[in-house]
């Protein structure tokens, strides 16, 4: 299909419609109006700015959400200085919101992306375009990316590199403890991404490595702790007083961009170019969301991984066990393997549940809609905060311990939109199965070649800088079996 699973596949697996989803109004109950929304203060000008800062700012805005949603319900309204949106937080909503989805569902407008695109004369890429641009450059990556048989033969170039990342493991460790582990993460990660995309290895993993690759990482880094600040507060005040985070943020993107231009197409992105109508600018464009939505979160996803196997070492072993059942000692691990290792499977989705690397994703409503018992007008940000969804003990049991069988059991009854770690219906990552794949193969070579450790069990302090990440350096070592 041209963008994600078909409807009728998932509706099979679903409940009949409730009453709450539908765009006209079928409540014998007239829904309320937008205003009536509960939430917390609203200040002119700053509205709940302050409040949030309170709470521990930007940085622990993730925290706030769910403390919002345990005191105003399932729904609320908030505004941060001159960014209005509604949050939700039920599985029943964002059914609601996936059922009646439009043909070019809308994501939030990121402004500062915009403005940067506009101001170097760059094109848009699939997370900033929208309407039939999108579909067009969604439709020429989608065969490549999102087709599972498409998907799986890219298991070889994986691997390739984490040969190389399994080995650089054991030769830095220092009695097992690996100095920025996140570093080494996102090196690895974004040599895939390139070998993948471009058939081309940078070598980030060698003794000495690529400058210009490493002033991609550390730019995406900049780029996305800067534009949270110009989403709350206009970007073209940012824009003519030369702020220091616009300038940031400029820069940033003059590297990321410059990085991608250097690359020449070849491989999954040269069969793009010769199979679409896609410029070479929107496919680069295309190209550099792709690197910067793939390199950093599958990074952190596989950060998080570790952290909740080193704490859990029962989870490990048992993991450990079905690794050494299905792989041969003398084999690599493949795509083949993965189709039969259903806890390596429930590890991933439960880390990602209980630590994601992303704690909300965004939708624009193209048309009037009722929400519960809310009707919502067209133009109204929504805020899907997936972080309260996988915390929540009303759908998920015991929800801050790490238990991949709540997955496994025959009887699970898991609600599929309480887990919605890529985003729902046809904006849903586009590099989904690709993440899950290059994610799944690094945990079946980690596991089987090092226990992973806790060298503490203090608390770990979490914070929000455009993922969510921890505030110190990982509490975990390497030791080889």
């Amino acid at each position: 299909t041209i963008n994600g699973p078909k409807k009728s596949t998932l509706n099979a697996h679903l409940p009949p419609p409730p009453l709450y989803l539908s765009t006209k109004n079928t409540h014998s109950k007239t829904p309320t109006n937008l205003d009536e929304i509960p939430g917390p203060t609203n200040w002119p000008l700053v509205g709940s700015l302050f409040e949030l800062l309170r709470k521990g700012g930007l940085t622990r805005q993730h925290e706030a959400l769910v403390d919002y949603h345990k005191k105003f319900g399932k729904i609320f309204r908030m505004k941060l200085g001159s960014f209005e949106s509604v949050h939700i937080g039920a599985p029943c909503l964002l059914e609601a919101l996936y059922r009646k989805e439009g043909n070019y569902p809308q994501r939030l407008e990121i402004k500062p992306w915009k403005a940067y695109r506009d101001l170097r004369d760059e094109a848009y890429g699939l997370l900033i375009l929208e309407g039939k641009d999108w579909q067009r450059v969604r439709s020429a990556f989608q065969q490549k990316l999102m087709k599972p048989t498409e998907v799986v033969k890219l298991d070889g170039k994986i691997n390739e590199v984490l040969v190389d990342f399994v080995g650089r493991i054991g030769n830095i460790s220092n009695n097992g403890k690996i100095e920025d582990l996140y570093f080494e993460l996102n090196k690895w990660s974004f040599e895939t991404i390139c070998l993948v995309l471009y058939g081309k290895r940078f070598g980030l993993l060698q003794e000495k490595v690529n400058e210009e690759a490493m002033n991609f990482i550390t730019a995406v880094k900049t780029m996305m702790s800067t534009f949270g600040m110009m989403m709350v507060t206009p970007v073209e005040l940012h824009k003519s007083l030369n702020t220091k985070t616009w300038q940031h943020h400029t820069a940033a993107w003059d590297r990321i961009f410059s990085t991608g231009a250097s690359l020449s197409p070849d491989d999954l992105i040269g069969d793009i170019l010769h199979q679409s109508s896609l410029s070479k600018k929107e496919l680069y464009a295309a190209i550099t969301e792709l690197q910067i939505g793939g390199v950093e979160t599958t990074a952190n996803s596989m950060l998080w991984v570790i952290f909740n196997l080193s704490r859990n070492p029962s989870a490990q072993r048992k993991l450990l066990q079905e690794i050494r059942e299905i792989v041969p000692p003398d084999q690599d691990p493949s795509g083949e393997h993965i189709k039969n290792m259903p806890y390596l499977k429930a590890c991933l989705k439960e880390s990602m549940r209980l630590s994601p690397s992303v704690p909300f994703t965004s939708r624009t409503l193209d048309k009037d809609t009722v929400l519960g018992d809310y009707a919502i007008p067209k133009g109204t940000v929504l805020m899907i905060n997936s972080h309260a969804l996988g915390s929540n003990e009303e759908y998920f049991d015991d929800g801050k311990q790490f238990k991949p069988e709540r997955w496994l059991r025959e009887n699970n009854t898991i609600n599929p939109f309480a887990h919605v770690p890529f985003g729902i219906g046809k904006r849903m990552c586009i590099g989904r199965r690709l993440a899950e794949l290059q994610l799944q193969l690094a945990m079946c070579w980690l596991v089987r070649d090092y226990e992973i450790v806790a060298t503490d069990n203090e608390p770990l302090d979490v914070i929000h800088s455009g993922l969510l990440v921890p505030n110190r350096e990982l509490p975990v070592a390497f030791i080889r079996r």
